[in-house]
């Protein structure tokens, strides 16, 4: 089952901070038999987040969201997915005790006040105002919550806290859906073989064979190693094994032509 990857956020566009979201959530996904089917890197810009949400919403995506989702004039997401929604933003009362919990907590601290009334705290207050008919996602590292709507789930861009969240969701909200397809790949290293001798053999297979990708990774020589194209085929294992025998007997066919 396939998912989709949001990270958002002007730092990462800008380089001043580098994404870590790729690679941990693709490893998350993986480990539970999940597959990502699209990511994308956004700035922070209400209009185009909302343009883009608009479209996951439409198609019924399983989306994972990464970053925007504080209280500063800066934080586009909350107010994005609301608008592309177009429902209202709210205070989520179980959100909104969570945090006036993590305020009294710092204020034991000797972090400020537990004082709900004082304008620091209305304004974290925010961060529990969510679209609505929205459930909160647990947030085991401060406690404040992120949020979920219509398969979305919108997480904040601190590592620390997001990839416990994300891991929450996996595990309690997709569980069903673990290793439920048992997805395989092969593939061949091919020498002195162009991607355009290749490619009609690869059109041909994925015609036949319409439940697997047949795909060509070409490499340039990187690191003195000699210049390549690794063949392969992924899919469902009974439909890999046949599909990769007749890519096999092609190359044969091509390399005896």
């Amino acid at each position: 089952m396939s998912f989709g990857l949001l990270v958002i956020g002007d730092e990462i566009l800008s380089g001043k901070r580098q994404d870590k979201h790729f690679s941990q959530v693709l490893s998350l996904l993986s480990a539970r038999g999940l597959q990502l089917s699209w990511a994308a890197f956004l700035g922070d810009d209400r209009d185009r987040l909302t343009e883009v949400l608009c479209r996951s919403f439409e198609r019924g995506d399983r989306v994972i969201s990464c970053g925007g989702i504080g209280a500063t004039p800066d934080d586009h997401t909350r107010h994005a997915a609301a608008a592309a929604l177009k429902v209202p933003l709210v205070a989520h009362p179980e959100a909104v005790e969570l945090i006036t919990q993590r305020c009294y907590e710092m204020a034991l601290e000797g972090k400020g006040s537990a004082d709900m009334n004082l304008p620091e705290n209305r304004q974290r207050l925010k961060m529990g105002e969510f679209p609505a008919g929205s459930l909160i996602i647990p947030n085991p590292y401060n406690r404040i919550p992120g949020f979920s709507v219509a398969d979305h789930w919108f997480v904040p861009g601190f590592p620390v806290m997001a990839w416990p969240m994300v891991e929450w969701v996996l595990d309690h909200q997709y569980k069903h859906l673990h290793h439920r397809e048992a997805l395989i790949d092969r593939s061949m290293i091919l020498h002195d073989l162009a991607e355009s001798t290749i490619t009609p053999l690869m059109e041909a297979v994925e015609r036949e064979f319409p439940q697997v990708k047949v795909y060509s990774l070409p490499s340039m020589g990187e690191g003195g190693a000699r210049r390549h194209i690794e063949l392969g085929v992924k899919g469902e294992e009974a439909a890999v094994a046949t599909a990769f025998a007749a890519i096999e007997r092609g190359i044969e066919a091509l390399r005896s032509a």
